[in-house]
């Protein structure tokens, strides 16, 4: 009889105990996160890895796990990825560093009815919005932003003519389609447009073609290390316009790799780029004053990006959306996926390293102008244009 007392008292704990144990596992949101950390574009995905390395383990009073892949700069792996994620139960997916990729994830998980937080620049991530879309979100201003910003540039520097260089890829077609009306709105004529690969070793034919044009500006549209190629061949074949770039090239590698032949160039950037170069009351310096040296000192001086801040941002949004999503369900069903959406679509006057975000039905950037300030590159160093001090 004793013995038998004895064993119910011991299946009743460890019952007790596996229920606890459900609880706990019930309890923690689990993210899944891919990011280029190898191939052409493993600048980006290696600052937003180093970022959510800088995560605590617990957000908001929840234990989170990041489970962080490297997609090797491939769309056909960042669905692998994704999917292997969603096999896994995850609450949330993060990825991945660029548009094709991030793209290709959400056309592999529609319906899936789980929530993306995409760190690619492209609208069309989130633009025309539609029932694959609602459950996307981005860190990253959209593009059109940063095109209005260039061409206002150009325009107040008297720019008449342009010529186009960027990635043979969605990258590339968001810029050309973004740049063309705007160009067109603001008088200037866009003469001609080049393509290159993000692996090409030489642009010379393309450079030559668009020195020829004759134009007052060229404008750079692809991202990582990659863009300093086509810049550094214009300096080199002795292009004397003004060369822009896209906010795809703000990182410390591109500098390195284009060094002198970069100088004089103009591209919109995030503001975490230049945080100390800010007003003071400027809305997101209070949140880069926060990231950026903590970044730098684990990783050196300098090695800030906007892909790293992009990609903390995500930390941010769950600080607010997290305790709203549980009112309503607990992590791990798709109860909690459905309000997790549903808080980050709410998310509002949220001051981040991207800029300040709000979220709406329509709108899953949730950026304005705010979100992107003009600098000169000098001397391998970002100078924040006069006019944005």
């Amino acid at each position: 009889m004793r013995q038998t007392w004895r064993a119910l008292c011991a299946s009743t704990a460890t019952a007790v105990l596996a229920a606890f144990a459900v609880g706990a596992q019930a309890e923690t949101v689990n993210v899944g996160v891919t990011v280029p950390t190898t191939g052409p574009a493993a600048i980006l995905g290696i600052g937003a890895r180093n970022a959510i390395s800088l995560f605590p383990k617990q957000v908001a009073g929840f234990d989170v796990n990041f489970k962080v892949l490297d997609d090797a700069s491939d769309t056909t792996t960042s669905v692998k990825n994704a999917n292997q994620f969603l096999s896994e139960g995850v609450d949330l997916i993060v990825g991945s560093s660029t548009s094709p990729q991030s793209l290709a994830i959400i056309e592999a998980i529609a319906g899936r009815e789980t929530p993306l937080i995409a760190l690619g620049a492209s609208s069309r991530l989130v633009q025309p919005m539609d029932d694959k879309r609602k459950w996307v979100f981005k860190t990253a201003a959209n593009d059109s932003l940063m095109a209005q910003a260039i061409i206002e540039h150009m325009a107040g520097h008297n720019i008449k003519t342009l010529g186009f260089i960027g990635f043979a890829d969605a990258y590339g077609d968001s810029w050309l389609n973004e740049i063309t009306p705007l160009a067109k709105k603001h008088g200037i004529d866009l003469r001609v447009a080049e393509r290159f690969h993000s692996k090409d070793n030489s642009v010379t034919g393309q450079v030559l073609r668009l020195i020829a044009a004759n134009v007052d500006a060229i404008l750079v549209a692809s991202s990582g290390t990659p863009a300093a190629l086509p810049h550094a061949t214009l300096t080199e074949r002795g292009y004397k316009g003004l060369v822009y770039q896209t906010h795809g090239a703000a990182n410390e590698d591109f500098l390195r790799v284009g060094g002198k032949a970069l100088n004089g160039g103009f591209l919109p950037v995030g503001p975490n780029l230049v945080w100390e170069q800010l007003p003071d009351d400027y809305p997101t310096k209070a949140a880069s004053a926060k990231f950026v040296p903590m970044y730098e000192a684990k990783f050196g001086e300098k090695s800030r990006s906007n892909f790293a801040a992009q990609a903390y941002d995500v930390l941010l949004l769950l600080e607010r959306a997290l305790p709203e999503a549980a009112k309503t369900a607990k992590p791990g069903t798709k109860e909690f996926r459905i309000a997790l959406r549903d808080a980050l679509e709410n998310t509002s006057d949220l001051r981040a390293n991207a800029g300040v975000f709000n979220m709406t039905p329509d709108d899953h950037s949730g950026l304005d102008a705010r979100a992107r300030v003009m600098v000169k590159i000098q001397d391998g160093e970002w100078v924040l244009d006069k006019a944005d001090k």
